[in-house]
């Protein structure tokens, strides 16, 4: 009698930890949404570099414009997870504010992205790991920190971009619309509000396979046009079916 219980306890203390660190299994799908601004510097408006050594300067409100991005992932590991994006928005530059404000150039650009991206958590919170957390209804614990979750992303994407400039722009000749590839790389960080809703923000930069984003190019430029994204983002974890396909009623 002792020994069977001893081995009930045996069973009972290795299934508990090993069920535990599956518990992430239960929802791999997750849908996320996002909003924020960007933020474009390429040939026109900036400063030059003896006037601008980190590039800090060219950020300004003039050249934000806004975007709202789309994600599907899949959690491959606890740790890695692989993500479709869609992201549209516009860019913005002007010669405003800058080392060539004589010249007035100014394009207005519209932009779609798809990508395909991998995150990587290198911090990740325990609380998808308790079982009553998944379990229940009950919200995150008041300890903000240990709710949450940090990653980092990158990966390959494609840019359709269509580009308005102004008449000065336009005398000067004007590469209107086109299609680039990009490389998305960033951070992020998720709070983990409840066991189907995550908040979190995210940071990314695109680099971008082209110098004609803006419409134009300078004899000048040493390199391609760059953009960035900072995005709020509401992520709702679906649950996963017998099937491996997420459920979504």
């Amino acid at each position: 009698m002792m020994k069977r219980l001893i081995l009930i306890i045996l069973i009972f203390c290795t299934a508990v930890p090993f069920s535990e660190a599956q518990l992430w299994k239960m929802k791999r799908w997750e849908a996320s949404g996002g909003l924020g601004m960007s933020q474009f510097f390429g040939d026109i408006g900036g400063y030059s570099i003896s006037k601008n050594i980190l590039g800090i300067k060219d950020i300004s409100y003039l050249q934000t414009r806004f975007d709202f991005n789309g994600s599907l992932k899949y959690r491959i590991t606890r740790e890695i997870n692989a993500r479709i994006s869609l992201t549209a928005g516009m860019l913005h530059a002007t010669d405003i504010r800058g080392s060539n404000e004589g010249r007035d150039y100014e394009s207005r650009i519209l932009i779609f992205e798809p990508a395909l991206l991998g995150e990587y958590y290198f911090i990740k919170s325990e609380m998808e790991n308790s079982y009553r957390f998944l379990k229940s209804k009950i919200k995150a614990k008041t300890d903000f920190f240990a709710s949450l979750d940090f990653y980092a992303f990158t990966g390959i994407g494609g840019l359709k971009y269509n580009v308005k400039g102004n008449d000065a722009l336009v005398a000067r000749g004007l590469q209107n619309k086109g299609f680039c590839a990009v490389i998305p790389v960033g951070l992020g960080s998720n709070y983990i509000y409840s066991q189907f809703m995550n908040f979190g923000i995210e940071l990314g930069g695109r680099y971008a396979f082209t110098d004609y984003l803006d419409g134009y190019t300078s004899q000048y430029s040493k390199a391609n046009d760059v953009y960035y994204f900072l995005n709020f983002t509401v992520t709702y974890k679906l649950k996963t079916g017998p099937n491996g396909l997420p459920i979504f009623r």
